[in-house]
């Protein structure tokens, strides 16, 4: 079994004189003269995005499930602040929700750490498997002791490198500085492989690769066809190092202020956008390699096997982790249902 492990919540930030305002202008979900339930969503994406595209889908579905009793408010492009700020947001319940990478989370569940993790998932099925499984939903249940709740993943691609030089095998990220979220263990993944860290916000991004700051980045296609970043890094690797899924919180406080049957509604409109956005994402990954190519980036599809070698002593350093290490062992074990069943079939 797994032990818990609990950490005080995050101290929040003492926040400018116009952002209380805000906060108290914002006062999260309320119930209207109207008697409509009104939630307020705000994130970091903007409107193109297919994480965006779902959630205003969700907020058709609540409207739709509750005749026009509830409804969601969607402020996209951090118009209500960063991810660790919507965070700490719902964490006092002036924000009901948000949806944040998992990188985020890691600073309050240790759970969260095994996404950041090179190699665990064997391909998609794998993945949506152990996220949609018993391993998954607890995951998102340690976010309890934060006055948080997690809804659902949705799907953030798998993570590869682009730069300025082609990256082909490890020993060619000898030396070169690349950009990483804010995350210990993405850090520690890129000294693995011989690169150097560099932790940088993604709207200094572009201009940092340009002006030569870092010599590259690494992150998912859609990513790197929307950003522009292909302008200033014309080599792209999919060597697949990672898959840090995005995840749909909800504010605890404000959860437990809604009925029962409101809270069914949510979370029947939030697992409905989880299956449409993931359709959505598959669409988009295609069509970012796709833009990027007739636009004269050289697409590199390289051997895997010497980037897992490479990176295999950083997942046995977690041997000693009581939450991390069950959680790889769990993962690497699981296997999907339709795996299952044709293992079944075979050995009829």
């Amino acid at each position: 079994m797994i032990s818990s492990l609990r950490r005080p919540a995050l101290p929040c930030k003492r926040f400018p004189v116009a952002t209380l305002l805000l906060i108290v202008l914002l006062l999260p979900a309320c119930r209207l003269q109207s008697d409509v339930t009104a939630i307020k969503l705000g994130h970091s994406l903007d409107q193109q995005h297919p994480v965006h595209v779902a959630m205003a889908r969700m907020a058709e579905r609540v409207h739709e499930l509750s005749d026009g009793k509830m409804r969601i408010d969607i402020y996209p492009s951090s118009q209500l602040g960063s991810e660790r700020e919507t965070m700490e947001l719902l964490q006092i319940g002036s924000l009901g929700m948000t949806k944040v990478s998992s990188a985020t989370i890691e600073a309050y569940s240790d759970h969260f750490q095994v996404f950041g993790l090179p190699y665990l998932f064997e391909d998609n099925e794998h993945r949506f498997g152990v996220l949609d499984s018993e391993i998954g939903e607890m995951i998102l249940a340690s976010l309890d002791d934060y006055n948080l709740i997690g809804l659902g993943y949705y799907d953030a691609g798998f993570r590869s490198f682009y730069a300025g030089r082609p990256v082909n095998t490890p020993e060619d990220l000898r030396g070169m500085k690349i950009r990483v979220q804010e995350s210990p263990i993405a850090m520690r993944m890129v000294r693995a492989l011989g690169g150097s860290p560099t932790p940088i916000s993604w709207g200094e991004l572009y201009t940092a690769l340009q002006q030569g700051i870092v010599d590259g980045a690494e992150n998912n296609s859609p990513s790197f066809q929307t950003s522009m970043h292909y302008e200033v890094s014309r080599h792209f690797t999919l060597n697949e190092h990672t898959a840090v899924p995005d995840v749909l919180i909800f504010s605890k406080i404000i959860w437990d202020r809604l009925t029962a049957q409101e809270q069914a509604w949510v979370q029947q409109a939030a697992d409905e956008s989880v299956d449409f956005q993931r359709e959505l994402w598959q669409e988009a990954e295609e069509a970012a390699i796709t833009f990027v190519e007739e636009r004269g980036v050289q697409v590199v599809y390289p051997d895997k096997e010497p980037f897992r070698r490479q990176v295999e002593p950083l997942i046995e350093s977690y041997r000693d982790h009581d939450i991390i290490w069950p959680l790889i062992q769990q993962i690497r074990n699981f296997e999907p249902a339709d795996r299952q069943d044709a293992a079944v079939a075979d050995a009829q």
